[in-house]
């Protein structure tokens, strides 16, 4: 509870501190004077000294601290990479629709993301029935970084399937749409995804994992998961040639995310390029993607739009 509370007196003058040099180099003062008055009213409000409910005991729990403290923790990783050596340095951090990107990194990435982990709470006891206990024992005997490895190629299989189905089954692309209608990428911009298509992910990977691998090791794949899909994203122009034959780098999924007609329905893979090769969807130009977003489609500008259309409608036409 002290490094919590410790953690969050940090953010909050973090906040403030930021807030002020914002004000001071920017144009624009909106953004940098409102992030420090929330600040300052969250001082007011009792800050890190806050009491909390004397009924909680000790275990999980998760709160707006939690959730404050994971996006800022991603904001110190991806932001300064994107600001220092950005792909399209005139798109900004704070870029169009950005602020929809956050209410999704609130309400659905974040609660996936809670409830993956919360899933490993009784993995133990679902394995039990899950689980196939020789494959269990063969794959424990493997050492751990090699227990790792086979279940990132395992996940990212089951990922390129249901993957596969979300671009080509109509209905389940209605949901998959929300996620390719960010006309800009970034960090955030993957946290664009509606929870249908989320949940969908998610199951598919962790329900394969649980029939042969330890706690730990999906523990370990859910944070490689987390940091690289929201990697893969960023707005970051370096590359690497030894290592993206190999992995998924920005530019390799930017061209899953293009609208322009050779880009579309490739690069299925989240973690592996290897994986599309073998399926005959992989597409990897020297070049970056022009355009990004739906193809001659539309959709609600709106969060609520978002989140209910998929349900009622089907996707109009431009």
């Amino acid at each position: 509870m002290h490094v919590m509370r410790v953690l969050i007196q940090c953010l909050i003058v973090g906040a403030v501190l930021f807030g002020i040099i914002a004000s001071i180099l920017r144009k624009k003062k909106i953004l940098a004077l409102t992030g420090t008055l929330l600040a300052i009213a969250a001082t007011a409000l009792g800050g890190s000294s806050v009491r909390i409910n004397p009924n909680l005991r000790d275990g999980p729990a998760i709160g707006l601290d939690w959730f404050l403290l994971d996006m800022l923790l991603m904001a110190i990783i991806y932001v300064p990479l994107e600001r220092l050596w950005p792909q399209y340095p005139e798109q900004g951090t704070f870029r169009n629709e950005w602020t929809l990107d956050v209410v999704y990194f609130m309400s659905t990435h974040l609660p996936i993301q809670v409830l993956s982990f919360l899933v490993l709470l009784p993995a133990t006891q679902a394995v039990k029935y899950l689980g196939v206990p020789a494959l269990q024992h063969a794959i424990a005997r493997m050492p751990w970084l090699l227990q790792f490895l086979l279940a990132v190629v395992i996940a990212d299989l089951a990922e390129y399937f249901i993957h596969l189905a979300l671009h080509k089954v109509p209905f389940l692309w209605r949901f998959h749409a929300v996620h390719h209608s960010s006309k800009a990428l970034d960090w955030i911009a993957g946290s664009r995804s509606h929870f249908v298509d989320d949940t969908l992910v998610r199951g598919f990977i962790l329900v394969p994992l649980m029939l042969g691998f330890s706690q730990s090791i999906i523990f370990a794949y859910l944070i490689f998961v987390t940091l690289h899909a929201t990697w893969t994203h960023c707005n970051f122009g370096p590359n690497a040639k030894w290592i993206e034959k190999y992995l998924v780098m920005p530019r390799y999924h930017h061209w899953h995310h293009t609208s322009q007609k050779e880009g579309i329905d490739k690069n299925f893979a989240i973690h592996f390029p290897w994986i599309d090769k073998i399926f005959g969807t992989y597409y990897y130009p020297d070049e970056w993607p022009e355009r990004y977003g739906l193809d001659g489609e539309e959709i609600s500008p709106s969060f609520l739009g978002q989140t209910i259309e998929p349900f009622t409608v089907r996707r109009r036409k431009a």
